[in-house]
């Protein structure tokens, strides 16, 4: 038996991360022998290369507002390991998180045993989502839960449940050693997520990604309302330095000046996606969506991580964007909002992601002044003082990123902006900075 908090998330950390066939056997028999508990919990399903967080974000908040008890599960985490799984937006305590790895763990333990002469015995994030079914499915039942895939959708651990509904953000290239090295084959994994008889949302994608959705729908009968047809959204200005304004309108709803307190019009599309899935699951489960709690919500959501101000004078920025779709999505956001201010942007990423093909995206923001840099990542960090930087005018290298910060911070008037980004990672690991 664990008998302390810091054993238990020794415990999970100490797992393999990966087996080398892709599977979803070895979690269906890990959640029989718990006796299936996921079975008991109303499930929403949300995969996609960007933008999950925040729309799960967006409708853990739409359902608090309609007076609904909503559980989360998502990652990586931000701020503490424990607020992967939360119950109405507050992550589990360190001693219902002990008490999960207890429950399970004897089970791990025989599995273990069993399965010592093939790939072993459950994952890392196999044993997170086991522990997430437990506390919902049997000792703190809620009205519905949104469940985030952790990578790809059709062999996810998270795939082995019957969900009300399947949500896609968006497809873009990442994680493409595990999911794919095309746009379609990592359409694919994704639409895994796909379920008989269930309807999906899906948010921003090209025709080519909603073709290869679509037949995958098709052959499960399910229903798809998509961002730009059956649903759209109109950015319709900006209301203040840190919110937006939009218009969201579906067949059935119309809602105008709907303020958005994330910034970007991907995140617009993300609140769109999400009042979308709100309204399919108003349908399924035979109440009225309320247009006055539907602004509640939107307004009260809040994501750490995501483009989130940190300080305000000099203005000090974290988002979380860690491959090329996000850093197109950010560099948006820059040449729009923030033309106007002295940019410096402290830049670092993980060795498995495209660093190089994000910086030169950023580069691209004319404004802008790039420092590379170093942190302590969960897996091998990039060696961007290997880049070749003399090619740019606006990039320069420092190996330690708190002396980044700092000489960026006394260097900048109080009307410049500061950006940390490249990974989630990274940032995490920055906002303890700020916030502590």
């Amino acid at each position: 038996m664990i008998t302390n908090y810091e054993e238990a998330i020794a415990f999970i950390h100490g797992r393999t991360q990966f087996k080398k066939s892709p599977s979803l056997g070895r979690m269906k028999s890990l959640m029989q022998r718990l006796d299936n508990p996921q079975d008991n919990i109303t499930m929403i399903h949300v995969a996609g290369t960007n933008g999950k967080g925040s729309t799960v974000a967006f409708l853990r908040e739409l359902f608090i507002a309609q007076g609904l008890s909503v559980g989360t599960y998502t990652s990586p985490f931000i701020v503490k390991f424990n607020e992967r799984i939360s119950l109405n937006g507050r992550m589990i305590d360190d001693d219902a998180l002990l008490s999960l790895v207890n429950i399970v763990k004897p089970t791990i333990d025989q599995m273990d045993i069993e399965l010592a002469d093939l790939e072993g015995g459950p994952t890392e994030f196999e044993i997170i989502t086991a522990m997430m079914f437990v506390y919902f499915g049997m000792s703190h039942p809620v009205d519905i839960v949104v469940v985030e895939t952790g990578l790809g959708g059709k062999y996810d651990s998270t795939n082995i449940i019957d969900p009300i509904l399947s949500v896609i953000t968006t497809i873009g290239l990442d994680h493409m050693k595990i999911l794919g090295d095309t746009i379609e084959k990592i359409a694919q994994q994704k639409a895994g997520i796909i379920k008989h008889n269930r309807p999906l949302v899906v948010g921003n994608v090209t025709d080519a990604v909603f073709q290869v959705i679509t037949e995958e729908a098709e052959k499960k009968n399910s229903h798809i309302a998509r961002l730009g047809f059956d649903f759209k959204v109109k950015f319709e200005g900006v209301k203040s330095s840190w919110a937006e304004v939009l218009t969201y309108q579906s067949k059935e709803l119309t809602i105008k000046q709907l303020t958005v307190p994330l910034l970007g019009m991907f995140q617009d599309e993300n609140a769109a996606t999400a009042i979308a899935a709100f309204e399919q699951v108003a349908s399924i489960q035979g109440w009225a969506p309320n247009m006055k709690l539907i602004r509640q919500g939107i307004n009260a959501t809040t994501w750490p991580g995501r483009f989130e101000k940190v300080n305000d004078e000099p203005l000090v920025v974290l988002d979380g964007a860690h491959n090329v779709a996000a850093i197109d999505r950010i560099v948006q956001l820059l040449r729009t909002r923030f033309q106007d201010k002295e940019i410096t942007i402290i830049f670092s990423v993980l060795a498995d992601k495209q660093g190089e093909q994000m910086l030169k995206k950023l580069v691209t923001v004319p404004n802008a002044h790039i420092i590379l840099t170093q942190f302590a990542g969960p897996r091998k960090v990039s060696q961007l003082n290997d880049f070749d930087i003399t090619q740019f005018k606006n990039v320069s290298f420092q190996d330690n990123w708190k002396t980044a910060l700092v000489q960026s911070v006394h260097s900048m008037s109080t009307d410049d902006l500061l950006l940390v980004t490249g990974s989630l990672y990274f940032i995490s690991e920055v906002r303890r900075y700020f916030i502590e």
